[in-house]
């Protein structure tokens, strides 16, 4: 059977156990999916004070095959679609370690990962070139979420981030 959406999970990292996406700056894979289709499933809501002031933040997640047998082939993710506020950016860079490593972690929400190049890379022809991804394994992305100096409050902001790629069969 060919490896299908549902194989691929975006998980959170920040130890095994870990289900607080606000924990969710590095190290070892969490067994918890990232809620789909969720507000707040990420990031936490923005307070009148970040928006005013601008605030920037990172989540480390893992992007991970649960295919039993097949090696996601030649996998990449982008930005589906970015968030509809204009006063609000997503952009998203590879992790540092190899495919099934640990990633590093950070103190807080508020330090940027070290070795890490952020790109807006919105739609599949900026894709982000994630390599093979065997069966059982995963790969660490990070995302950063900006926002602008003086934000207006705007409900429902969200993003979407695809993954997607070959598979033998």
């Amino acid at each position: 059977m060919p490896i299908v959406s549902s194989d691929i999970q975006f998980r959170l990292s920040g130890g095994a156990s870990n289900t607080d996406p606000n924990a969710s700056l590095g190290g070892a894979k969490s067994s918890t999916e990232v809620v789909d289709a969720q507000l707040h499933n990420l990031f936490d809501i923005v307070s009148s004070a970040e928006s005013q002031a601008g605030d920037v933040e990172y989540r480390c997640i893992y992007i991970h095959n649960n295919h039993q047998t097949l090696t996601l082939q030649n996998a990449r993710v982008y930005i589906q679609s970015n968030t509809p506020s204009e006063d609000t950016d997503i952009a998203i860079g590879l992790g540092t370690s190899a495919v099934n490593g640990t990633e590093q972690t950070i103190a807080d929400e508020d330090q940027a990962p070290t070795g890490v190049s952020f790109q807006n890379a919105v739609g599949a022809g900026n894709a982000l070139a994630l390599g093979d991804i065997p069966p059982g394994q995963h790969r660490a992305l990070w995302i950063r979420r900006t926002v602008n100096p003086g934000a207006a409050a705007y409900n429902g902001d969200n993003c979407v981030i695809t993954v997607d790629g070959d598979t033998a069969q």
